[in-house]
């Protein structure tokens, strides 16, 4: 049988020290952030009357003779008090194009009037009223075009779900009539 071990493991105890060490320095910096927050002055009227009073001080800290540097605004107010100079007019400012006003670009339509309107709305071609007579060809134009495409992406697909997947995009396609007259539509 092995020898019995008596006392403690030094590493273990060395690591222990220095774990209880540095936890016992973030606690203390920790507390000494949550006393520093609590004397912060968080005010906004107080700390305007404070920097009023460090603004003052600084003025009068740096006095040349009997005058006072006031701070720099206050150099500019009195300096056009001084010269007399005024604000220039409305006369003399250059104008500034209007921008109320709209120039229609080429091409587009204007219209004040709800007739106008009507009229530039309305199409000038007649919308085909029919589209689904014409929706079997067009299938049919579309299926011999894409299916072999959809083959390709989808080769373990089997015919009646490639054919699914095509009616999906068929009834979003550009090429399907009934779209056609809502892309004819909201295009203008």
């Amino acid at each position: 049988m092995p020898k019995k071990f008596q006392g403690e493991n030094s590493k273990s105890a060395t690591a222990r020290a220095r774990k209880a060490e540095a936890k016992a320095v973030a606690d203390a910096r920790k507390q000494k952030e949550l006393e520093d927050a609590l004397w912060q002055e968080t005010d906004k009227h107080v700390m305007k009357k404070e920097q009023r009073r460090v603004g003052l001080i600084t003025c009068k800290l740096t006095c040349t003779g009997n005058t006072l540097i006031y701070p720099l605004h206050l150099l500019k107010i009195s300096h056009r008090l001084r010269l007399g100079e005024d604000r220039k007019s409305h006369l003399e400012m250059p104008l500034e194009e209007n921008i109320n006003q709209i120039v229609p670009e080429e091409g587009t339509m204007e219209a004040r009037t709800i007739e106008d309107a009507i009229a530039v709305l309305s199409t000038k071609e007649d919308l085909d009223r029919h589209p689904e007579r014409r929706m079997k060809a067009a299938y049919a134009a579309f299926e011999e075009a894409n299916m072999a495409r959809l083959k390709m992406e989808n080769p373990n697909m089997r015919l009646s779900q490639l054919k699914q997947q095509l009616k999906k995009e068929w009834t979003k396609s550009p090429e399907n009539p009934l779209n056609q007259r809502v892309a004819a539509y909201n295009s203008k």
